[in-house]
């Protein structure tokens, strides 16, 4: 089994980890709050004192991190510092330049480097059946494979160094425009006097169907699991999904790209969470397209 160093343990990195620990891996954690690092104790994780003091023994290090400016400090500080050969996995959400940034820095120390951001939320990370979209040279994605799987449902080698946050943006690009179209469909219904079940049951059988009607539908009742049935409480708030969306329009305003929708729909998820929403589930927004903002 391996040693790893797992650097951030909020909402999804506590459980990754905790799913590194029960298939036997050697877990050495660190987080700034200490209620995390409580968590991660009871989770079997060893908790260390600081980012640094996690490399003791670690052959991988798994980031899990808000932004890219904390990805490229964590691995400014810690690469210098690991052992020869460690692997390096990012599986925060940041920015491409940001991704790049930090596979260059291991690359300048000889180490192997992943950008590896998830799909799933908090529940695929309980249940260790994320999606991860991973970018970096093949040897690299060879060797972080086995790291990967007790956290994942999938892992997908993206391409090159930064693809797997590319890939992770123009996903969830079509995951907020979709649940915008699907929640101003089910609040034409409403009007229109359709039932919730009638529409579902047209929409998810025919040319309407997709994840965010057939998985994670906004209205209560034909989707069981669906946050709508629990109050919204998050799978994946809305500021994250504000997050991904700003991500995407950088990216394309970089390179070039014409995406409308993406736009539109990122100016739609600012609102929502401007309006005090950031904390709900991003499926939510159904109910601020209805006029309300709860």
């Amino acid at each position: 089994m391996t040693t790893i160093a797992f650097i951030g343990l909020g909402n999804m990195g506590n459980p990754m980890a905790k799913n590194l620990v029960s298939a036997g891996h050697t877990v050495n954690g660190f987080d700034l709050v200490e209620a995390n690092l409580a968590t991660a104790m009871k989770n079997g994780v060893t908790v260390s004192s600081s980012a640094a003091d996690a490399l003791n023994g670690a052959e991988v290090v798994i980031t899990m991190l808000p932004a890219g400016q904390h990805v490229v400090s964590v691995y400014s500080e810690l690469v210098p510092k690991a052992a020869k050969g460690t692997l390096f996995i990012d599986s925060s959400t940041i920015d491409v330049d940001s991704a790049r940034k930090a596979h260059q820095l291991a690359k300048d120390h000889q180490m192997l480097s992943v950008d590896a951001p998830v799909s799933g939320g908090v529940g695929g990370a309980d249940a260790g059946t994320l999606t991860f979209m991973a970018g970096g040279t093949e040897q690299a994605f060879a060797k972080a494979g086995p790291v990967l799987e007790p956290m994942a449902g999938r892992i997908v080698h993206c391409g090159e160094p930064g693809s797997g946050q590319a890939a992770k943006i123009c996903n969830n690009m079509i995951l907020g425009i979709s649940m915008i179209a699907v929640g101003e469909a089910f609040a034409l219904g409403e009007k229109l006097g359709l039932s919730h079940q009638a529409l579902f049951d047209v929409a998810s059988t025919s040319s309407g169907q997709c994840w965010s009607i057939n998985t994670y539908c906004p209205v209560p009742g034909p989707v069981p699991t669906s946050p709508a049935n629990n109050g919204y409480k998050p799978g994946f708030a809305a500021a994250l999904m504000v997050k991904d969306l700003n991500l995407a329009q950088q990216a394309a305003q970089s390179v070039g790209a014409i995406t409308p929708l993406g736009a539109e729909a990122a100016q739609l998820y600012r609102l929502f969470d401007a309006t005090g929403n950031g904390g709900t589930d991003f499926s939510g927004i159904i109910n601020f397209l209805r006029g309300g903002t709860k």
